[in-house]
């Protein structure tokens, strides 16, 4: 059955639009009510309105705290229209019907997402009548239309239009359920911040930490994490914050929907709020391939390019410029690198744009660009060009003092998900174990921590034969580790003479030992750990072939 609306209550914080949708109910006939600096806005701007206070005979109190928690008011929301019972009491009472809520609430998020706000701003900005109102509205759906967000005024308008003021059944229910969702992740948001601020309270006479299960010696940055309980252990259940970025043209192919969403909780810094200065929209599997390229450059302290291609490296490379780089990068495999995603961790420069140029590449991404870079780029409309708000400094410190991200990597599975740490950080020498006779050289190890390093962005079985550090040769995906390193070696069309071979997971036979040493292959680098590694040891000694064992698989399924 479809709601007649013929009263509306507007309090809103974020203003946008709603003169607009005043207007319309307006000129519907609609009365409104409002409170405080809503009721300003529309009465400065040509609304009829009339205040709460005069609807409640009350006056807003406790600096504005106490406003709408009156039985005028919620009386007005609650009454269920079908009941004569309930008709009856707010009619001998005085009350008035309200038939359309609109409200969205104080905003604690972006208050406390500012640098040193202080608990008691904080607190001041938990919103008490809003999420009551949307509550009490919500719950009598039927007849009540319960607005929360601005990006729906112009569709309700419509419907309000086109019906003489009606809102259908369908409707009523899909904004009932859109607030219940709202005031949800609204009380989440405040109960994570609360949470984050139990450590404050340790010393206290009553140990808070017994009310809510947590752990509060825990570091500040772990205690924010939103999958586990310190340090340790994962949380026994989820409850994970979401908000639409896009909807998508299509999926991994053009019969599948989907849809791009980002953490309510996502850093500046996450690929997720990346600018989009230039370009067509971003399609689903470039921003997959966008993450990963990122999330390969990211990690190295020098200016490093990769260039990916089906969420793999077909070349990545470190020096000291970004032209260099690039023209490194994409000599590993030029022929694979056509419609390819790009990522640099530092400025993108004028000379780098000049050498891409000429080549096809879908997505462009980096920290910041030269003017000079982005007039060039801007010649080739098609390109997406992404700014992503990174501080490789920062970065770089963080991992190598291995103050770990808490955050976490998860992954669909029929009915359920899996969750696990990221495979983040730097693995160095000290880290590692030379088991051979002869040992690698200055050079050698240049190339063998940093084919580690990308072999660990590369899908399994994964081999990365790199020199100069720079990769020449990429085997990935394979259901074999001799058919990733016969890849490999095709792909670096002659170049592996001299190169260092690193593996993400160990030999399981000497035969990849065998064929390094037939291709003059120099050195290897892998976790060892095998029932055979005698034998691939031996192996190597026999074809002094120095080899690295890292105590440490990286496995990318």
């Amino acid at each position: 059955m479809a709601a007649k609306v013929k009263r509306a209550l507007i309090s809103v914080s974020n203003k946008g639009g709603i003169i607009e949708f005043a207007n319309v109910l307006q000129s519907l006939g609609v009365e409104i009510i409002s409170t405080g600096g809503t009721y300003k806005k529309l009465k400065e701007s040509g609304i009829e309105v009339k205040k709460v206070e005069e609807v409640t005979n009350f006056p807003e109190m406790l600096n504005g705290r106490v406003k709408t928690l009156h039985p005028y008011i919620h009386g007005g929301i609650l009454a269920d229209r079908s009941k004569s019972s309930h008709m009856n009491e707010v009619s001998e009472a005085g009350i008035k019907l309200i038939d359309m809520v609109i409200v969205n609430l104080y905003p604690f998020k972006e208050t406390i997402s500012r640098e040193g706000v202080a608990m008691e701003e904080a607190v001041e900005n938990i919103d008490i009548g809003g999420p009551t109102m949307i509550r009490s509205a919500a719950k009598n759906y039927k007849g009540v239309a319960v607005v929360v967000d601005s990006e729906d005024y112009k569709k309700i308008s419509k419907e309000l239009l086109d019906s003489g003021g009606y809102i259908s059944e369908g409707s009523l229910f899909r904004l009932s359920a859109k607030a219940f969702q709202h005031t949800c992740e609204y009380d989440s948001v405040i109960f994570n911040y609360f949470k984050d601020k139990i450590k404050d309270f340790e010393k206290s006479d009553i140990s808070v930490r017994d009310y809510l299960n947590v752990d509060c010696d825990s570091s500040a940055d772990e205690s924010k994490s939103i999958f586990k309980e310190g340090n340790v252990n994962f949380k026994d259940s989820l409850k994970l914050n979401f908000k639409k970025i896009q909807n998508l043209r299509y999926g991994e192919n053009p019969h599948q929907k989907a849809a791009y969403y980002k953490f309510d909780s996502a850093g500046k810094g996450s690929f997720v709020n990346c600018k989009q200065l230039q370009g067509k929209e971003l399609s689903y599997n470039n921003i997959l391939d966008g993450d990963a390229a990122f999330g390969i450059v990211k990690e190295f302290s020098a200016t490093c390019v990769s260039v990916i291609k089906h969420s793999n490296p077909c070349g990545a490379a470190v020096s000291e410029s970004v032209l260099e780089a690039y023209r490194k990068a994409y000599q590993c495999d030029p022929v694979s690198a056509f419609g390819s995603i790009v990522a640099c961790n530092v400025k993108w420069t004028a000379e780098a744009s000049k050498f891409l140029a000429d080549k096809y590449a879908e997505v462009l991404i980096a920290p910041d660009f030269e003017p000079e870079a982005l007039e060039i780029l801007s010649k080739k409309q098609n390109l997406r060009v992404l700014k992503i708000n990174f501080d490789l400094e920062s970065y770089v410190s963080r991992i190598k003092s291995e103050s770990l991200s808490p955050d976490c990597v998860f992954r669909s599975v029929d009915g359920g998900m899996l969750l696990q740490d990221l495979d983040e950080g730097i693995d160095s020498m000290e880290n590692m174990k030379v088991v051979t006779n002869i040992e690698p050289d200055s050079s050698q190890w240049e190339d063998i921590l940093f084919g580690w390093q990308i072999a660990k962005n590369v899908k399994s079985n994964a081999i990365v034969l790199a020199s100069g550090k720079m990769t020449v040769g990429v085997g990935a995906g394979q259901m074999s580790r001799i058919d990733a390193a016969k890849i490999a070696v095709e792909k670096s069309n002659g170049r592996c003479n001299g190169s260092v071979l690193a593996s993400d997971a160990f030999f399981p036979f000497k035969d990849v030992v065998e064929f390094v040493a037939k291709n003059e292959i120099s050195a290897i680098v892998q976790p060892g750990g095998s029932i055979r590694d005698e034998e691939v040891i031996k192996c190597c000694n026999e074809n002094k072939i120095p080899m690295v064992f890292t105590g440490k698989r990286h496995f990318k399924h």
